[in-house]
């Protein structure tokens, strides 16, 4: 097969205005980051970091090989006891990134024969365990639980599995899980919540949207996390009953046959856990900052830490985005196939840690910057379709 098809694909891709790069990120550069997910400001917490140090002391620096061999430390079994006491569940499973947690435990869960009940807006990691899994699929409107209940009523199959993000994170907002789990009670199904926008953000001390909505530990519900967002490290979770995390670690093949988890992230994790636990406080600033900078650009008061601001056009996005960036703010830009056609935007990511003088500066900076972009029509309406 003749290489010349990449260069077909690179010139369509470039000419849509979804050509992407990698940009270096400058250490101590001064830069404002409302793009990554930091959300409490702890990935350079001097208590995350010796976490960190700590568990390269005494582990090393790898995990040296599948958990199933002798990649299990004892930092991996702690951190995922006190991962559970946190989100209210008997056990959880660590896993060595969110993608694989999810994909890992929905595959694990259903199969050939089997159906699952996709939300619209679901991650692309819950989709993609949706596809390997063979079960048959269907996909609802983004927090259609009616969908949802009539979907599962209608089934042939036994057993099915409903699928969702607690918190979107294109654009912030909140799926109905009180209606999602009791959709998937009352037909016999089990319920996955993805709750890696959550955590830290949602929920009593930051215990996520689970919690919040009263069922966390419930029966026939599913939690996946991750440590890669609030809690500053890398690392998927996924948590619920003793018998879940049995069966996971004897079907889930993102857990078997991955290398562990390694050992400086294990302990940045659990040190920004405990760091979460010590200050319930962090989660209601990070609310009220991304309340603040939601009010200065005129978009609607956010259900998270998330700010999304929809241009449309995605080489307008790219440009409001490199305006941005050069005047030291960094701000995400989303493009299809990240978002629908047509609703390119910049994704603003608050940190509980950012002063209001802070805030200010980036609100001027972003104005400007869509200002800046003759071809762009930027709206603060949150899209609600995918």
């Amino acid at each position: 097969m003749s290489a010349a098809w990449l260069a077909a694909v690179a010139d369509r891709t470039r000419a849509a205005g979804l050509h992407r790069a990698p940009v270096a990120r400058q250490s101590g550069a001064g830069e404002i980051d409302l793009a990554s997910n930091d959300y409490l400001g702890l990935s350079r917490h001097p208590a995350v970091i010796a976490g960190a140090h700590a568990a390269v002391d005494t582990w090393g620096t790898g995990a040296t090989s599948s958990r199933l061999v002798v990649g299990t430390t004892q930092a991996h079994l702690d951190l995922e006891n006190d991962f559970a006491r946190f989100l209210g569940t008997e056990s959880s499973l660590l896993f060595s990134s969110g993608y694989l947690a999810n994909v890992g435990a929905i595959t694990a869960l259903v199969g050939r024969g089997d159906l699952i009940v996709s939300d619209a807006g679901a991650h692309a990691s819950l989709i993609d365990g949706c596809r390997l899994s063979k079960a048959r699929v269907v996909v609802v409107d983004r927090g259609d639980h009616e969908a949802v209940r009539r979907t599962l009523a209608r089934r042939t199959e036994e057993r099915a599995l409903v699928v969702t993000d607690s918190v979107y994170s294109i654009d912030g907002r909140l799926a109905p899980l009180r209606e999602l789990y009791a959709a998937a009670r009352d037909t016999g199904a089990m319920l996955l919540v993805d709750e890696a926008h959550a955590i830290g953000v949602r929920g009593p001390g930051g215990r996520g949207l689970v919690a919040e909505c009263g069922l966390a530990g419930s029966d026939d519900l599913t939690v996946t996390a991750v440590c890669s967002k609030s809690l500053a490290a890398q690392g998927g979770v996924v948590a619920g009953p003793e018998l879940l995390r049995d069966h996971l670690i004897d079907h889930a093949r993102t857990f078997i046959f991955d290398t562990g988890l390694n050992p400086a992230a294990v302990g940045a994790a659990h040190a920004a856990l405990r760091v979460l636990m010590a200050d319930p406080g962090l989660p209601l600033a990070l609310r009220r900052n991304a309340d603040r900078i939601a009010g200065a650009l005129g978009a609607p008061a956010p259900d998270s830490a998330v700010v999304s601001l929809v241009v449309g056009d995605p080489a307008a996005a790219v440009t409001a985005a490199s305006i941005c960036r050069d005047r030291g703010v960094l701000v995400g830009c989303f493009r299809p196939p990240s978002v629908p056609e047509g609703t390119s935007r910049l994704r603003l990511t608050v940190r509980a840690d950012v002063d209001d003088a802070t805030l200010d500066t980036v609100a001027d900076v972003v104005r400007d910057a869509l200002a800046s972009c003759a071809s762009s029509r930027w709206s603060s309406e949150v899209e609600t379709s995918r």
